[in-house]
């Protein structure tokens, strides 16, 4: 994963500086999500691995698929396809909602939970975390059913553990010293 992340950061960062420079931050959003959709869909993968087909067929369906005409955003496809990095593009995505969120003062909280969370548990859980944290969250919820209970809760390079696999751990290394 690491791997696909340092390929497809320089490619959510020019897209972040194509949207930024004409202020269609939140177009530019929703034209990666859609793309984004359209790379993972199982077909598409076929597709993108047809050897049968250029590199423009593949990027000529892409823009086609994505419903939309932007010059910019069809050079985009372009380079993605010739460099064969479309398949990262639900990376590209997920880096320019960062890269997009930090901008906007912002930051992602992945919340791990042994159970699944529903959205009034993960708001409130939000509203505590914001004065720890000292900026505004938006929540990912991962299920890690290792932790038995609790959440274990990363903002950037910051964690809180509050799961009970944390307290049961933290337990242990007590007992031994």
């Amino acid at each position: 994963m690491a791997e696909s992340v340092t390929i497809a950061r320089p490619y959510a960062d020019a897209a972040f500086m194509l949207a930024k420079e004409s202020g269609a931050q939140g177009i530019w959003s929703q034209r990666l999500q859609r793309l984004a959709l359209i790379a993972q869909d199982g077909d598409m993968a076929q597709v993108m691995s047809n050897p049968r087909l250029s590199v423009e067929q593949v990027a000529e369906l892409f823009i086609s698929l994505s419903d939309d005409n932007d010059p910019i955003l069809a050079n985009f496809v372009r380079t993605l396809a010739e460099n064969r990095r479309l398949a990262l593009l639900p990376e590209v995505s997920r880096l320019f909602e960062l890269a997009r969120s930090q901008e906007e003062g912002v930051q992602e909280a992945v919340v791990y939970s042994a159970f699944p969370i529903d959205a009034n548990q993960v708001a409130a859980l939000l509203q505590q975390l914001e004065p720890r944290f000292g900026t505004r969250l938006t929540a990912r919820v991962e299920i890690d059913a290792s932790l038995i209970g609790g959440v274990r809760v990363t903002v950037g390079d910051q964690m809180l553990d509050a799961s009970v696999r944390g307290k049961l751990d933290a337990m242990a290394v007590a007992l031994n010293n």
